[in-house]
């Protein structure tokens, strides 16, 4: 899961990436208003902390145009303002919940994980699919019931298949999803390739029912077989 934290708030922002990673959350910052334009409207997040106050901009500007390209899906408003009107205005341009600093980071976690639970699984902690199933929370793997060990980035890989499941995956979606957005500067993704042949080897040797296919040139399909 990729998260985007928009904070100008140095020591906050470094402090919320911390308690993130901590829950193996994928996180991507920005800190002012025209960097944090840039990267909502070039890559992908499962979601956004947004502060409103921002060098340059408003969080608020941000949802809006977010709206207008449907892209405003999972955010969270994290601000020192506190008036009722900020809030409504931020709930009715898409955001999904409001958090008032000071704040407690659990409690910043709790609503992430919430939120993607509410968003992406029906509030559901894990994804079925065939005789599989992957638990969010213990991040563990199930084949037939039977528990197969993976890597952090061989899961968060398999993370993003079963959420994309039967849709083509692109190779360069696929490594910004899992290795973050810098991926795009990389001379080539081999460092991508050995993870997806270790899982395939994996999912073949528990007799999963699922298999990763190749889209030759474009990338990856998690299917059925």
């Amino acid at each position: 899961m990729k998260i985007l934290v928009i904070e100008d708030e140095l020591q906050l922002q470094n402090s919320i990436t911390e308690s993130l990673e901590k829950e193996n959350f994928l996180i991507e910052t920005a800190a002012d208003y025209h960097t944090a334009m840039e990267k909502v409207f070039v890559y992908d997040y499962d979601c956004i902390l947004l502060d409103i106050m921002l060098p340059n901009g408003s969080g608020l500007d941000i949802l809006k145009e977010l709206k207008k390209e449907g892209k405003n899906g999972n955010v969270i408003i994290i601000s020192a303002k506190d008036s009722l009107d900020d809030k409504l205005e931020g709930l009715e341009l898409g955001a999904d919940d409001y958090l008032t600093k000071p704040f407690h980071l659990a409690e910043l976690n709790a609503r992430v994980k919430a939120i993607l639970r509410r968003k992406n699984l029906n509030g559901k902690n894990t994804i079925e699919f065939a005789n599989t199933v992957l638990d969010l929370n213990e991040r563990q793997f199930y084949v037939d019931g039977k528990g197969v060990p993976l890597n952090r980035k061989e899961f968060d890989i398999l993370n993003y298949f079963l959420f994309n499941k039967n849709r083509l995956v692109t190779k360069t979606a696929m490594a910004e999803h899992v290795w973050g957005d810098n991926t795009d500067q990389a001379d080539n993704l081999d460092f991508m390739y050995s993870q997806i042949k270790n899982l395939r080897k994996k999912l073949q040797r528990s007799q999963a029912d699922i298999e990763i296919v190749s889209v030759y040139g474009v990338g990856y399909k998690l299917v059925e077989k």
